[in-house]
């Protein structure tokens, strides 16, 4: 159903380029992360400063390991009884573009519950950077319909599926310390 538009995805992301897609959360502005030079590029178009970090989304749990140097057990649980989408961020990142690590050497990291997104990411067999499709400090977009021309302008490629089933909020963000320490930052 979607195999091109995963197929041209994968191509501009091999690229350097950037993405507007729809994820389980909202729509997102995508790239490459491990690429820093895609990664400013998200910084540019969201008019959004680099100390605030960015999400990225992976396939599974395997791949998550391929970016943090010790998940929690804590993750793995909350990852099994949550049913809303939720975003974790974990200490000591790995693998990851420079400019994608929080100042204090954090990373936020969702797997998402999307089809279109799961089969991107194992073709792409990497981390994807997923962060809402609006400029900083404007209100988030709830529909395709709402996304601000700048935005659809300053991307790659548009992912051709106006009306796949997303959720029209955000992820819950939880930070899971190596210390045991857990912190809920967005609800």
């Amino acid at each position: 159903m979607f195999q091109k538009e995963v197929q041209e995805s994968f191509k501009v992301l091999k690229q350097g380029g950037l993405i507007l897609y729809p994820t389980d959360t909202v729509w997102g502005i995508g790239c490459d992360a491990t690429n820093e030079a895609a990664v400013e590029k998200v910084f540019k178009l969201k008019q959004r400063h680099d100390s605030k970090a960015l999400i990225c989304l992976v396939a599974d749990d395997r791949m998550l390991k391929k970016y943090v140097k010790k998940i929690p057990d804590a993750a793995f649980d909350i990852m099994d009884i949550e049913d809303n989408p939720i975003t974790i961020i974990y200490d000591e990142p790995l693998n990851l573009a420079k400019n994608l690590i929080a100042k204090d050497n954090t990373i936020a990291i969702r797997i998402p519950d999307n089809d279109f997104c799961f089969h991107l990411l194992r073709k792409f067999n990497g981390a994807i950077v997923s962060t809402s499709a609006n400029i900083s400090g404007q209100a988030t977009p709830k529909s395709f319909k709402e996304i601000h021309e700048d935005i659809l302008k300053g991307v790659d490629y548009v992912v051709n599926l106006p009306d796949e089933k997303i959720g029209a909020n955000p992820s819950s963000i939880i930070k899971l310390s190596n210390d045991g320490k857990v912190q809920v930052i967005r609800k």
